[in-house]
């Protein structure tokens, strides 16, 4: 650091300088670290090649791979990677990008970024993932939104790629046609809200309560770009006052999202309530540089049909999905828990 005695050290025309050369060197840092992990799937891709291409377990059997290991960590003292398993990812990571029909559908672009995903991300995409399709919607999101490989693994369990855009929407009738698809693509049927703990017989306030209490995995299941701005969120309807069940507001869509939940089989009453929230809100909180409001009903099952009947009859831009829970539990679970005092006592007698 320079002495404070200095002029310089005060000049906003120098401080400003520094601040850009430290954002030029984080840029060129990153790039190194690209460049670093391109350069690393690039040799464990030749790898795989080889160990494919020459057909090696056929000629000297599977304990090849602890020949192969044992001469490369010799050869390679200072580098890492070279285990049993991690060779056997390596032909693995070759096959399931090269031998899938589809490989010849994505452009060049698409393997530059998988080049720029950590190994680590990489291994749980070629052993979750059934298709170079299915595992490049997931490059795209890791890189879109920095997922660590917790998260990434998260949404690979829960089955994203199936669920995602899949909610039925009345949005390509209602919306235009840039918004419509963004909109239709960020939700989902079904969510998973598997890390909540209910009892059987739950109510929609429970519901709420258990997702507000969670709301940073709720979230995370909802995905980019919602902002929570509130629950039972009170508007004016003429002479009534009545509550929003959750409120968001979504960054990249520019627009609230209104969310329903009900515990139930959806009915198209549902629709109609929702409809007359986005409008109030399109009436009272939507800003001129907002888009139009949007609605999502999340029901406990729907029947498609039925669904899709209520929408078009709706002039409002709204959803309907599905959610799934975890195995519920009992009613008299709590009372069947055992006491502090009765914990205590256990522990005296066992003095």
């Amino acid at each position: 650091m320079l002495p404070k005695d200095l002029k310089i050290f005060n000049d906003s025309y120098f401080r400003e300088w520094i601040k850009t050369l430290k954002q030029i060197i984080k840029q060129s840092q990153l790039k190194a670290a690209i460049h670093v992990n391109s350069e690393l799937l690039q040799l464990y891709w030749d790898i795989g090649k080889e160990i494919v291409q020459r057909d090696i377990e056929a000629k000297w059997g599977s304990k090849i791979f602890a020949t192969m290991s044992s001469e490369l960590k010799d050869s390679f003292p200072g580098m890492e990677g070279f285990s049993v398993t991690n060779l056997k990812y390596m032909k693995r990571f070759f096959q399931f990008y090269s031998n899938d029909y589809e490989i010849g559908q994505q452009p060049v672009d698409q393997f530059e970024k998988l080049y720029s995903i950590p190994w680590g991300h990489q291994i749980l995409l070629i052993t979750k993932c059934k298709t170079v399709r299915e595992a490049f919607f997931y490059v795209n999101k890791i890189l879109e939104n920095g997922w660590s490989r917790a998260v990434l693994l998260n949404f690979l369990e829960t089955g994203l790629f199936e669920r995602q855009g899949k909610a039925i929407t009345n949005f390509s009738r209602l919306l235009p046609d840039t918004q419509s698809d963004l909109a239709k693509e960020t939700l989902k049927d079904p969510y998973n809200f598997d890390f909540l703990s209910l009892s059987e017989g739950y109510h929609e306030s429970e519901l709420e309560d258990a997702l507000t209490s969670n709301i940073t995995k709720f979230l995370l299941e909802l995905g980019q770009g919602f902002a929570f701005v509130g629950r039972q969120v009170p508007i004016q309807i003429g002479e009534k006052e009545v509550y929003m069940d959750l409120l968001f507001y979504h960054i990249v869509l520019r627009c609230y999202v209104v969310v329903e939940l009900k515990v139930s089989e959806f009915d198209p009453a549902f629709t109609g309530q929702l409809g007359v929230y986005v409008a109030a809100v399109n009436h009272q909180k939507k800003k001129e540089t907002d888009n139009e409001t949007l609605g999502l009903l999340i029901c406990k099952t729907k029947d498609d049909i039925m669904a899709e009947y209520s929408l078009e009859a709706s002039s409002q831009p709204i959803g309907i999905s599905e959610y799934k829970l975890k195995d519920l539990l009992p009613n008299d679970y709590v009372s069947s828990l055992p006491t502090i005092a009765e914990i205590e006592e256990s522990l005296k007698n066992l003095q």
